[in-house]
């Protein structure tokens, strides 16, 4: 299982350089799944991985000037500060086992696969459905809503210090809808957003855990090569155009996880 493991960690900078996220989508269950690789643990491994490729994936986009740093700013902070307060205070206090219901025990690994299970299947809504959706609420909200994209960054935040997901499928759709920023401009400015959260989550949390360096460094240096890729195909390909394949693949792990872990 570990060569499609190797493949898929490919395609998580693939979908971060061409699209500007997604690609924490795929982490968390590629490490699970094709690793074996305890979910707590992978959750922390995601951050790292997704970090340090999108801050890699970002570069090309900080040289053609289409990252603003106002906006990281803006919806950077409250992201921190969110993922902070989660992997330190929340996750510590989660039990080992939650409840049980018959022969069937929830456990935290169970409990955090689900939640992510569940992001899943919201993620791959937002990149199925048609890209005219966004593009009318862009155009016909008059109104610059940085409240807004406050709120949505504290979410964000919350969510990767969960599950570990860089949040890029909600992170672009703010950054449209409610600053009004051109979509090139957002993909680069959510990769650095992505970076900084990822990053600033993985080292606040990392000091009570053994870390298989190697591996993750081997794991992060594939990604970081599929994100290369990525943006040199978003110059050629569209990205939107692109995002429903993304989408239904990550329903169908979506759907997978749930009936693995529950049922299968």
């Amino acid at each position: 299982m570990e060569i499609f493991g190797y493949i898929a960690s490919v395609l998580i900078g693939v979908s971060l350089g061409l699209i500007g996220g997604g690609g924490s989508i795929f982490t968390v269950p590629v490490l699970v799944y094709l690793f074996g690789i305890d979910a707590f643990l992978a959750t922390e491994y995601s951050l790292f991985i997704v970090g340090t490729s999108s801050i890699i994936g970002s570069v090309s986009y900080f040289k053609n000037g289409l990252v603003s740093m106002k906006t990281v700013l803006i919806f950077g902070i409250p992201s921190v500060i969110s993922i902070f307060l989660t992997r330190n205070f929340l996750l510590p206090i989660i039990p080992d086992s939650i409840f049980k219901i018959g022969n069937f025990v929830m456990t935290k690994n169970i409990f955090l696969l689900l939640i992510f299970a569940g992001l899943m299947i919201a993620a791959s809504y937002k990149m199925i459905r048609k890209n005219k959706v966004l593009e009318i609420k862009a155009t016909s909200s008059q109104k610059n809503n940085a409240f807004l994209a406050v709120g949505e960054g504290s979410v964000v935040g919350f969510l990767t210090g969960l599950v570990g997901a860089g949040g890029g499928f909600m992170i672009i759709p703010a950054l449209v809808n409610f600053l009004k920023m051109p979509m090139k401009v957002a993909i680069g400015t959510s990769l650095v957003i992505i970076s900084v959260n990822s990053l600033i989550g993985f080292f606040s949390s990392v000091n009570d855990l053994k870390i298989d360096w190697n591996f993750l460094g081997s794991i992060s240096a594939i990604a970081i090569v599929g994100i290369f890729i990525g943006t040199q195909l978003s110059k050629k390909i569209n990205g939107e155009k692109l995002k429903p394949v993304f989408g239904w693949f990550i329903l169908i792990m979506g759907v997978y996880i749930i009936l693995k872990e529950i049922i299968l």
